[in-house]
């Protein structure tokens, strides 16, 4: 399918979604509503000065009812700068200032039809993709931007306890959008074209324990893994397996994947990811502990394994000092407690990173948040956020600070 055609479909898509509530007047379907203001401040060495970000999120839509299976839906959403913007969006110039990439804008988030039968479902249009838990694709939703993609998804359940999801992604719409600037650069367009092929088949054993198999095809049409990187660098193909499950109160979860070259990538690649991770629950409280590594590369250039598409920001800390990874890989070795505390959630995580390859040590980081429903409205919810990176190489990281106050309305 080409992009026009499913920007064509889009369109379709709104319009069937905005005479959804007289088409349908038994049962008009649901109204999407989502209102989150959230303030960022970072502190990060070798910059003049502090970033303070002030934004509103506004997200609203509408969702028909089902008619014969089918459905449609039709979201918005709006970013809007508060305050005088003391931070670099990555379009604005503001470069004596840190990176918060939550840029003023509107654009449309989703808009889909989507048919189903039984287990089944098929999604045209401009959608969410969150596949697994999002290490390689995910729609970073901690950033006020949304990431979402247009195409086709396929989800089928062809046995009890056989998954199959295939996606057709023909345009990916980045964090970074709505719209690029002569300020942008290939390393982080708003938009991303290329004909990419994401396949997963999950198999559940037992109930303790459950097997995913993936296939990733990226075709990302002219962006790098860096600014200064040959365009092309980040298309790739990425095939894995990941074991996970419960016994009691013990989970556990182990991963590897291989990731190799594809389409116009004029550099060759071979790296690794592996993944080992143990949970223990107690008395309401969640323990974990891991090790994760994104192999790094050999030659010249960054060709360490990357994940262009994941939700970074639920891996590697907080701090995000690792979304693109370094030519020399990266290993985290992490651990943390979620604990139910005065009605909310408070969480804490420790981490410390260390090249996979060539030796040495990039540094530690602390991670803690507080999370806590409001009960004057219902579905208001509050998150306090700290992170706090320190780092043993100055030459390739940075000490950084960051902190964030969030208010969230969802209908």
């Amino acid at each position: 399918m080409s992009r026009h055609a499913i920007r064509s479909t889009l369109a379709t898509c709104i319009l069937l979604s905005l005479a959804a509530g007289q088409a349908l007047a038994a049962d008009a379907g649901t109204p999407i509503l989502d209102l989150r203001y959230r303030h960022e401040s970072v502190d990060q060495d070798g910059f003049a000065k502090d970033a303070h970000a002030d934004t509103l999120r506004v997200r609203a839509g509408y969702a028909t009812a089902a008619w014969h299976g089918w459905t449609a839906l039709a979201e918005a959403d709006a970013v809007l700068g508060l305050g005088d913007g003391r931070y670099n969006d990555t379009r604005n110039g503001q470069r004596q200032y840190p990176v918060i990439a939550d840029r003023p804008g509107a654009e449309i988030n989703q808009a889909l039809l989507r048919y189903t039968s039984g287990s089944n479902t098929a999604t045209l249009g401009r959608q969410r993709i969150n596949l697994g838990n999002q290490r390689f694709v995910g729609g970073v939703g901690w950033r006020q931007n949304e990431q979402t993609y247009d195409g086709v998804r396929v989800q089928l359940a062809p046995l009890e306890r056989l998954s199959v999801d295939y996606s057709f992604v023909d345009g990916i719409n980045t964090v970074f959008g709505p719209d690029d600037s002569a300020a942008s650069n290939r390393s982080n367009p708003s938009d991303i074209e290329g004909q990419s092929h994401l396949l997963q088949v999950g198999l559940r054993f037992a109930p303790a324990l459950s097997a995913s198999a993936y296939h990733y095809r990226l075709d990302l049409d002219g962006i790098a893994v860096t600014a200064t990187a040959p365009p092309g660098t980040l298309s790739s193909h990425t095939t894995g397996l990941r074991l996970e499950g419960a016994q009691g109160a013990w989970s556990y979860a182990a991963e590897y994947a291989r990731q190799q070259e594809l389409a116009d990538n004029p550099w060759t690649l071979d790296s690794r990811y592996l993944l080992a991770e143990l949970g223990y629950k107690v008395r309401g409280a969640t323990l974990k502990a891991g090790f994760e590594s994104l192999g790094g590369g050999e030659g010249t250039g960054n060709r360490a394994f990357q994940t262009p598409l994941a939700t970074k920001h639920l891996f590697q800390g907080w701090a995000d000092m690792f979304l693109t990874t370094p030519a020399q890989g990266v290993d985290d070795l992490y651990a943390g407690v979620s604990v139910p505390l005065a009605g909310g959630t408070l969480q804490a995580w420790y981490h410390d990173f260390s090249p996979q390859r060539g030796g040495g040590r990039y540094g530690d980081e602390i991670d803690l948040s507080y999370a806590h429903p409001i009960p004057a409205l219902k579905g208001l919810s509050g998150l306090l956020k700290l992170a706090r990176y320190r780092s043993e190489d100055r030459s390739r990281t940075v000490d950084t600070d960051k902190l964030w106050l969030q208010l969230q309305y969802t209908y």
